[in-house]
């Protein structure tokens, strides 16, 4: 009968010994280490960091890097020729995910992102989303440019609005289209010229634009490029801001601007790669008001409290659904 107990007393502790290991070797085994590990991110850029485009990029991947989400590593002024060599080096380095601009590089972007169908690839792009791993996203602030052309609109004197973009792609015609429309909404009369400089980043040439349209009688200018605020500080003028807020840069010049959140885009993706389930798909989405990756930022002390009620009613119908702004991607064109 003692036999009997002490032999069942032994099982018990084996068998509890035995549980505690298989507990502590589910604990520490390498899949749950690794899925503790932070995401092994690159970026690869062809303009620097402080422009404002990449600049929200950086900003958004910095904050996951600074929650301890992700490690993140980056390139910048990346030539074009050199932008495949990039990819490759950071693909074989063993990131996981490799954030990007393709818009130059289309072609050679997604023929390196095949030959690495492990590794996810979010890429600025024009063009659709490319299986298995190729996705792609853009910066959609196609509505709060609609609501900072109601201002430029009601605030122009002369009735003349300035307009500079880096190049006639979709993603800067159709803000250029939607903040247009917003200054027909409250001066039907307004009038446009419109202006590409060929360059995504060339302060000094955006600058020299800009004076000559001011000259023309330009009172309000839309500055998508940097350079243009520059331009209409010196002159007295108002300008419109893109993608990042610079009033603090340019004191009684910036009426509003439309502001660009990469973090939902950024935080979306990595939460897929680390849940194994990332999809070769369109992120532009995430650059909707909707899912806050698009905001308007206002100085209340140029724009009357009548005026930013009427752009807040606008902005309050676009969040609820019942205002759609219309996205056009054509090429806009000077006024008639």
């Amino acid at each position: 009968m003692f036999a009997t107990r002490l032999n069942g007393l032994v099982r018990r502790h084996v068998l509890a010994a035995v549980a505690a290991f298989a507990a502590i070797i589910a604990v520490y085994s390498p899949a749950k280490v690794l899925a503790a590990e932070p995401l092994k991110v690159a970026a690869i850029y062809t303009v620097p960091v402080e422009q404002q485009w990449v600049g929200r990029i950086h900003q958004a991947l910095n904050a996951a890097a600074e929650r301890g989400d992700i490690t993140y590593v980056y390139s910048e002024n990346t030539a074009n020729t050199d932008y495949e060599r990039v990819m490759r080096e950071y693909a074989e380095a063993g990131h996981q995910l490799i954030v990007g601009e393709a818009f130059a590089v289309e072609r050679a972007a997604r023929n390196v992102a095949a030959e690495y169908p492990e590794t996810a690839f979010l890429m600025g792009s024009s063009f659709p989303a490319a299986e298995p791993n190729f996705a792609v996203f853009d910066n959609f602030i196609h509505e709060p440019s609609y609501l900072s052309g109601m201002i430029a609109g009601a605030k122009s004197k002369s009735g003349k609005i300035g307009m500079i973009g880096g190049f006639a792609i979709p993603e800067v015609n159709r803000l250029m289209h939607a903040f247009m429309n917003g200054a027909k909404a409250t001066n039907p009369d307004v009038t446009f010229t419109v202006n590409f400089i060929n360059s995504w980043y060339d302060p000094p040439k955006a600058k020299e634009t800009a004076y000559a349209m001011i000259d023309a009688g330009a009172d309000v200018l839309y500055a998508e490029r940097f350079g243009v605020s520059d331009a209409a500080m010196e002159k007295g003028i108002f300008a419109i801001g893109n993608v990042i807020d610079t009033a603090a840069d340019y004191p009684n010049t910036i009426l509003a601007s439309a502001i660009w959140h990469m973090e939902p885009t950024v935080d979306t993706a990595i939460a897929a790669v680390k849940a194994n389930n990332f999809k070769a798909e369109d992120y532009g989405k995430y650059s909707f008001m909707g899912h806050g990756g698009g905001s308007l930022v206002v100085d209340e002390t140029l724009v009357d409290a009548d005026l930013l009620g009427k752009v807040k009613a606008v902005e309050a119908s676009i969040l609820d659904g019942s205002f759609i702004v219309e996205i056009n991607d054509e090429e806009p064109k000077s006024s008639n």
